[in-house]
């Protein structure tokens, strides 16, 4: 079974259950985990610099509500990258601090090797909490200036989908160091071999 839950941790219950006798790979369990999305970035990563020990990585945006950051937080660690944290602070949780550093984006955009921006997830605020996509990408997006502080050999990845201009500037999007096309052509190989291991028997 391959299911993407609303609820968190929603495959606890399966997995205690006797009367599943299949395998279950987790697409996305609300705010909770997506560890398909965790490979595919990096194998991404991994395409791009051949380690992880010792990369800086920036994970940026609304970090508390993403199960995106949180496999990657968790990942990106234990293979050696120093994790840093950016983007709106109540949108950050100090639980995440062993994994890594929380920083306002100007003082981390010229050391990091790769910039992973996040989407807002609107759908898991609160409703009456607004803002407007023009001050959000001015606070706390890739804007076109802060890119041009980048390192030259860094990246920007994104899980997708995008709300260009609000997380990443529009032509950011498919620029020279954008890899996000990447990362979408590999979560096609990434869950084929899943799905290949699966039914070999192989996990």
């Amino acid at each position: 079974m391959v299911i993407r839950h609303s609820d968190k941790n929603y495959y606890d219950a399966l997995i205690q259950s006797p009367t599943i006798q299949c395998s279950v790979i987790n697409g996305g369990d609300g705010s909770g985990q997506h560890p398909t999305q965790c490979l595919l970035d990096l194998m991404t990563i991994y395409e791009e610099f051949g380690s992880f020990k010792g990369l800086n990585v920036a994970i940026v945006g609304d970090i508390t509500h993403s199960r995106v950051a949180k496999s990657n937080m968790q990942m990106l660690k234990r293979l050696g990258a120093h994790v840093y944290f950016s983007g709106p602070r109540q949108w950050y949780d100090e639980t995440f601090d062993v994994y890594g550093t929380y920083l306002p984006l100007d003082e981390l955009i010229g050391k990091m090797d790769v910039l992973m921006m996040l989407r807002v997830q609107h759908e898991r605020h609160d409703p009456n909490e607004s803002f407007s996509k023009e001050e959000y990408h001015k606070k706390f997006g890739l804007t076109y200036e802060r890119a041009r502080k980048m390192k030259e050999q860094a990246i920007i990845m994104h899980p997708a989908p995008v709300n260009r201009d609000v997380e990443i500037a529009d032509l950011l999007v498919e620029g020279l160091q954008s890899r996000i096309v990447r990362q979408m052509t590999n979560g096609v190989y990434v869950r084929m071999a899943i799905l290949e291991a699966i039914l070999q028997g192989k996990a």
